[in-house]
């Protein structure tokens, strides 16, 4: 297959170096990341040879390495760092079940550690487990709780190092009418409490009602099914609010949103997601995530730059056949999680560089016509990749289980995939393909990334320093300037239309964020990882403004963080200074 060049900034080739590319015992790297590219599409591509021993690998090969060479798309993490090579685990999400029992709990454990391990991130509902002060029936004692367990999960976790390339990350979730869900909701109050986990409450639409009516709200043992208490609903609604106001977390996940969504319902109800909480799973079950740049989905015009919705068509298309391959060459860290994610066959496409996107496009991300075209992009997005997906079904079949999935009485929906398409953080993958992450707004127009190097990654937005030359405004002092502020909404020397267009995520309002997730969601089958950002002087009450306002707009979950709610974060300005948390990688 024909070798060229890989255009990489010097952040995304240090990024590589560092975590990606295969290296010798004494850490030298032993490919480029062209050779990284070609060895993730050729084996990839391997998986057409199942359903045809004929097939045209070589030209699907160069297809797929073109694809990633041009850096149009992205697949997850443990993809890129173990396609064909002795690991082969290709998935970066997994949610594992738990069920009341020391004896699962601690099986539980071991299985969480081998996929972190191989690069996976795991996810848990804590649900199910006795509250603290039960009576434990086997040993005449008293049971420590849901919350004790999970910090059994988290120092598992932080004795583990990813085959050296990354630490694991785990979910927790606990339903809203856990009797502990009080000690849940505080646990991570304290800063470096619970640092491998990001928590979330499994709120229902019965309790947003109660919420709403100021009603009493009922506890229940999971174990008796006994209501143990009832409490103010609103009360606890606010201790949710406090703590995310206070330290970004919990999250919220409105079950009943996911649930209805839920494409195989007759093989269980979801409970948990993914580290990030953007990808609902069933017990047991994994996927793999790629995502597809939208910055690079442009074409120069006369005026600038205008979007190629041809292009992004052909790479939706061969994006899903991409992720459907990896279901077939990924090596299953156990049995029961490759039987149920081959009977669903659940791929998670997704979009990064929507920030980017807009630049290009002229369009401020904190505008009404921001989530016009959002809207427009998001429903040809989901669109072409269902259409994939049925091309896919005609040639390879439907997946196993569609016979129990809600397609079944539609004949014309038969698809090959029981979810499509996602909206991931993307994390290091955006930094690899050099546009801004996920759908989130620009962290700041020049900042740091505090991540795999301690000194951190300096970043300047390269289409803010190709305006401001072209327009005559730049210099290298108020690089400096925009480098100690990260808005540009108090930079003199910059002109008011270019400060509406580099609008940064403490630029744009909680609500136009909420407005940007929830246009994305209406399109999108799985979760969408989104961060509210809020000021820090930002009150309680606009928190819960703000949560309310996700859940009437239909978004499955919501993720909240305030400024300088905590010291140590993903992302700093160039200075040093703390000013906002960007969600985990994938």
């Amino acid at each position: 297959m024909k070798k060229h060049a890989v255009s990489l900034s010097p952040n995304a080739r240090l990024v590589l170096e560092k975590r990606y590319l295969r290296r010798d015992d004494f850490g030298r790297p032993l490919e480029s990341p062209a050779d990284m590219f070609r060895r993730v599409a050729a084996n990839i591509a391997r998986a057409d040879l199942q359903y045809d021993p004929k097939a045209g690998v070589a030209a699907l090969e160069g297809q797929f390495y073109e694809m990633l060479t041009s850096l149009q798309f992205m697949p997850n993490s443990p993809i890129l760092m173990n396609a064909g090579r002795r690991l082969q685990q290709l998935f970066g999400c997994f949610v594992l079940p738990l069920e009341d029992s020391i004896e699962d709990i601690f099986e539980m454990v071991k299985q969480a550690a081998l996929i972190h391990k191989s690069g996976g991130g795991t996810g848990f509902s804590f649900s199910r487990i006795r509250p603290k002060n039960d009576r434990v029936s086997t040993s005449g004692g008293i049971a420590s709780g849901p919350v004790s367990f999970i910090r059994v999960f988290n120092e598992a976790t932080e004795a583990i190092n990813q085959g050296g390339f990354r630490r694991g990350a785990n979910m927790a979730v606990l339903r809203v009418d856990h009797p502990d869900i009080i000690e849940f909701i505080q646990a991570k109050r304290i800063e470096g409490t619970l640092t491998n986990f990001n928590v979330s409450v499994g709120v229902t639409d019965a309790f947003m009602r109660a919420v709403e009516e100021n009603q009493g709200f009922p506890l229940v043992n999971p174990r008796t099914k006994a209501v143990v208490k009832t409490i103010n609903a609103k009360s606890l609604f606010e201790e949710i609010a406090r703590s995310s106001w206070e330290s970004g977390e919990p999250g919220m996940l409105f079950l009943d949103a996911i649930n209805a969504a839920n494409p195989t319902p007759l093989l269980g109800a979801i409970e948990g997601t993914n580290p990030c909480g953007e990808q609902p799973l069933l017990p047991f079950e994994a996927c793999a995530l790629g995502s597809i740049n939208l910055s690079g989905m442009v074409t120069c015009a006369d005026e600038g730059y205008a979007f190629d919705w041809d292009r992004f068509e052909s790479v939706i298309h061969r994006a899903v056949r991409f992720l459907d391959n990896a279901i077939d060459v990924n090596t299953y860290p156990l049995p029961q999680i490759e039987r149920i994610t081959k009977g669903n066959r659940k791929i998670r496409l997704g979009v990064m560089g929507l920030a980017d996107l807009l630049i290009k496009l002229g369009i401020s991300y904190n505008s009404g016509e921001a989530v016009l075209y959002v809207d427009k992009l998001m429903g040809f997005f989901s669109q072409k990749a269902n259409e994939a997906s049925i091309k896919l079904a005609s040639e390879r079949g439907v997946f196993p289980n569609y016979d129990k999935s809600i397609y079944a009485c539609t004949a014309s929906q038969k698809y090959r995939n029981a979810c499509r398409t996602t909206v991931a953080p993307t994390g290091t993958v955006s930094i690899i393909a050099g546009c801004s992450g996920g759908i989130e707004p620009l962290f700041a127009v020049a900042y740091k990334r505090n991540v795999l190097v301690e000194e951190g990654l300096s970043e300047v937005h390269p289409l803010f320093v190709e305006i401001a030359k072209k327009r005559g405004f730049y210099s290298p002092k108020l690089l400096e300037e925009i480098s100690n502020e990260g808005s540009l909404q108090n930079m003199r020397d910059v002109p008011p239309d270019v400060k509406k267009l580099f609008v940064t995520a403490h630029d744009v309002s909680p609500e136009q964020h909420v407005r940007i997730q929830a246009v994305c969601q209406k399109h999108i089958d799985s979760g969408v990882s989104k961060t509210i950002n809020f000021p820090q002087n930002a009150g309680i009450d606009d928190v819960r403004n703000v949560f309310f306002l996700a859940y009437k707009s239909g978004c499955k979950g919501i993720t909240i963080y305030r400024d300088q709610s905590r010291v140590s974060q993903a992302l700093s300005l160039a200075c040093g200074c703390a000013k906002n948390t960007a969600a985990p990688g994938e």
